[in-house]
């Protein structure tokens, strides 16, 4: 999430209910991150913590307002959407962005399908994922870790072709950059490869970087699959916003809402 920007209700969660779910997650933050820290010293350069990207240590919510805007700007309207901002969106449905912009609930759902077909076009390329900022402490939280010597991993679902726009986007927010010796940054080779056939393998070449110490995702599935491949891990949900599949998080699994310690 950017900062001030609303923490909305989860996925269908009632008000109250996501509220005090996030209050008590809020209160567990600190405890968890300084486990992962914890464990990432102890296990010193034989360490690896992983961490997904988008809605995990970034927030693209800029670079979907920027479609939204761009879509407007080229069919001349509506003006509500040539004012689109970052805080406009809630998830991932851009007729929720529109709403908030001033449209109606009718001239969202009217509108959707050919912003949807513009967003998909530009959504996923590198000129455009260089404008994503970080989650609230990310980049000191990655501090801390190169302090412990533990290797640091960015396992997405991002494709090589977004590398460049990716290297960006970290270069701006103070991330360690990737050196294929104590950061590592694993793309999917295209972008027609399903992510979560991607993560799969993905933890295959986790495992000859060193040892998963720690491993950080925002999508259920993803999490749930770092749980079941590294059981000794500690795996940690962020809970920012997800693809909406109904995939519940494991018990055993905790939660934090960003990195701020």
């Amino acid at each position: 999430m950017t900062p001030g920007k609303k923490e909305p209700p989860k996925h269908g969660q009632p008000d109250g209910a996501s509220a005090g779910t996030r209050r008590a997650k809020r209160e567990t933050q600190l405890e968890i991150l300084e486990r992962v820290l914890a464990r990432a010293s102890e296990a010193g350069s034989a360490g690896v913590v992983a961490f997904d990207l988008d809605s995990t240590l970034l927030d693209n919510s800029p670079r979907q307002a920027t479609l939204l805007r761009e879509w407007a700007e080229k069919r001349g309207g509506p003006p509500e959407l040539l004012r689109v901002a970052a805080d406009h969106l809630d998830g991932w449905d851009l007729r929720v962005a529109m709403r908030n912009a001033g449209l109606s609930p009718e001239a969202a759902e009217e509108l959707y399908p050919d912003a949807k077909g513009y967003w998909r076009a530009h959504f996923f390329t590198s000129e455009y994922c260089k404008l994503d900022v970080p989650i609230d402490g990310t980049a000191p939280f990655l501090e801390r870790l190169r302090a412990t010597r533990s290797r640091i991993a960015y396992v997405t679902g991002r494709h090589e072709a977004m590398r460049a726009g990716t290297l960006t986007s970290f270069e701006r927010a103070g991330f360690p950059l990737p050196d294929d010796a104590e950061v590592f940054l694993l793309l999917k080779p295209t972008s027609d490869q399903d992510d979560d056939a991607w993560k799969r393998e993905a933890y295959a070449r986790l495992g000859k970087i060193g040892r998963v110490v720690a491993a950080f995702d925002n999508e259920p599935i993803h999490v749930n699959g770092y749980k079941q491949s590294f059981p000794d891990a500690l795996v940690v949900h962020v809970d920012t916003d997800h693809s909406g599949r109904p995939v519940p998080v494991l018990e055993s699994i905790p939660s934090v809402l960003d990195f701020v310690l």
